[in-house]
């Protein structure tokens, strides 16, 4: 199995862990569960692969990733209500979700010989959309959009470093391994240290 096809797995994985722990904070039935947990693991994939004219798209060619996210969501239906805090497991699990899904979404697009510009785009999608449509479908805040804390900045800082890593002619794993790495260190940061970029702040029109 190839190092592409492992961080597919691992994202679909993660993202499904996250999506049944959303699922549970509404308090929705298994089915519930297992609809918001396999949105969430394979919804920014689906739009990577559309977008690249793959076919199939990754979990049509490959029906078990379906069942990872479904059975991530049983796991989660019976053992949620151990978790001492669900929304810090769920950010912390969604930071490495993250930051595999960008990788995962960067090395696609590398090994297609897609330009630069495409790669980051790609790693940005495979990384947020996910989670985006999981916050948005449970009427939760998009993490994506939670002010104050690095999301997209992250994401695409990792596509970017796996873009300079390409370009100087790193191997496939260092590329991966530098992606996911600087992706995670500024998610992680931004939630332990408050690490931000400033935002908008509206001011009265001149006169």
């Amino acid at each position: 199995m190839s190092w592409l096809a492992l961080l597919d797995y691992a994202s679909v994985l993660v993202f499904a862990l996250t999506g049944a722990l959303v699922a549970s904070r509404a308090q929705l039935d298994l089915v519930g569960f297992a609809f918001i947990a396999s949105l969430t693991a394979v919804g920014g994939g689906t739009v990577r692969d559309l977008l690249l004219n793959r076919d199939p798209v990754f979990w049509v060619g490959q029906p078990d990733y379906i069942l990872i996210a479904v059975a991530a969501a049983v796991l989660v239906f019976f053992t949620a209500h151990l978790v001492e805090s669900r929304y810090n497991c769920l950010i912390w699990l969604d930071s490495f979700a993250l930051s595999i899904a960008v990788a995962a979404g960067s090395a696609t697009a590398l090994s297609l010989g897609q330009s630069g510009v495409v790669v980051v785009l790609m790693g940005i999608s495979t990384g947020c959309l996910g989670g985006l449509m999981r916050d948005v479908v449970c009427n939760e805040v998009p993490l994506v959009l939670k002010q104050g804390e690095l999301y997209v900045s992250c994401a695409f800082a990792g596509a970017l470093t796996a873009v300079a890593a390409s370009r100087l002619g790193l191997d496939d794993l260092a590329i991966l391994a530098s992606c996911a790495l600087v992706c995670w260190a500024l998610r992680a940061g931004s939630l332990l240290f408050g690490w931000k970029l400033p935002v908008y702040k509206s001011r009265p029109p001149r006169v």
